[in-house]
């Protein structure tokens, strides 16, 4: 799809805004057996520095989605420490700039990235393609911090969003559930430049969420099979909206490939493996280690 640098806007729809604008970890291999279920991570490596921490504070007025995370209901929240490589700081460092911010209220957590990129691609267009196997931008959750069931929601620059559930990590031979989605989740995308369009250099995209917190419940059949449901709450089972002074783990990843141009469209270069730049580092190619995440403080003010 070729877009020329005109600001086009499309309608927002019942799934998320998806208000798209034109303002002119894992290995690959990985990552993909592991997602189909049938891989096991190797275990991990022992590592002596502490996740990054992020203090989120409460708004009473919701982001106006508009691409502007400088001013607004944004200029109150703080931005995260550009993005590393996964591995740590030790690997090289990231070839285009990646930072995020984060607000909440009652009902969604609020989520925005901003990020380099001088050639904006993607292709998948389609509801749970793997958008990871090319450019796109990822969100772990787990509410409760216990290392099991948590979540992972992912986008790329069309607005194409790939969501699961997670019972356990992949090394703990952890089923993930592709059946569940976030039905309730908002988002747009803002594109400083054009997608999909070689004969110019682009200077990035802006991607904002809001994840409500009622989806953030495991997910469970339907008593007839038909369909997956989310848990009810029980005493069992904690209120999905947090409370001030509570923390989550969570973590970022945007994923990045080297792309080259044949026959006028972006390629990715083969042989090549993936970029996996993270907010706080993994120490490792596997996002599927909920306990190297970062920690989210809940905060009024």
């Amino acid at each position: 799809m070729n877009t020329n640098r005109s600001i086009h806007r499309l309608h927002l729809v019942s799934a998320g805004f998806l208000c798209l604008s034109f303002m002119g970890c894992h290995t690959a291999s990985d990552r993909a057996s592991s997602d189909a279920g049938t891989g096991i991570e190797a275990p991990t490596v022992p590592v002596d520095h502490a996740p990054l921490r992020y203090r989120c504070l409460k708004t009473s007025t919701p982001p106006s989605f508009d691409g502007d995370l400088e001013t607004g209901v944004w200029a109150s929240a703080a931005w995260t420490r550009p993005f590393r490589d996964i591995e740590g700081d030790h690997r090289p460092r990231p070839h285009f700039r990646t930072t995020a911010k984060m607000l909440w209220d009652d009902e969604f957590l609020y989520v925005a990235c901003t990020m380099e990129e001088p050639d904006v691609w993607a292709t998948y267009d389609k509801r749970d393609m793997i958008v990871f196997h090319e450019n796109d931008f990822e969100v772990f959750i787990d509410p409760d911090g216990d290392g099991n069931e948590y979540y992972e929601i992912e986008i790329n620059v069309l607005g194409t969003i790939f969501d699961l559930f997670l019972h356990r990590p992949y090394r703990l031979d952890g089923p993930a559930e592709h059946g569940w989605d976030t039905e309730g989740l908002r988002w747009a995308i803002h594109v400083d430049g054009s997608i999909n369009d070689p004969s110019d250099r682009d200077r990035g995209w802006v991607v904002e969420m809001a994840i409500p917190f009622e989806d953030l419940r495991p997910p469970t059949r339907r008593e007839d099979g038909s369909a997956w449901t989310l848990a009810p709450i029980t005493e069992h089972l904690r209120d999905p909206r947090p409370r001030s002074g509570e923390t989550w783990r969570i973590n970022f990843s945007r994923v990045q490939w080297d792309l080259e141009v044949i026959d006028g469209a972006y390629r990715k270069i083969e042989g090549r493996p993936e970029y996996n730049w993270t907010w706080t580092p993994q120490w490792e190619i596997n996002m599927h280690v909920p306990s190297r995440w970062g920690f989210l403080d809940f905060v009024k003010e």
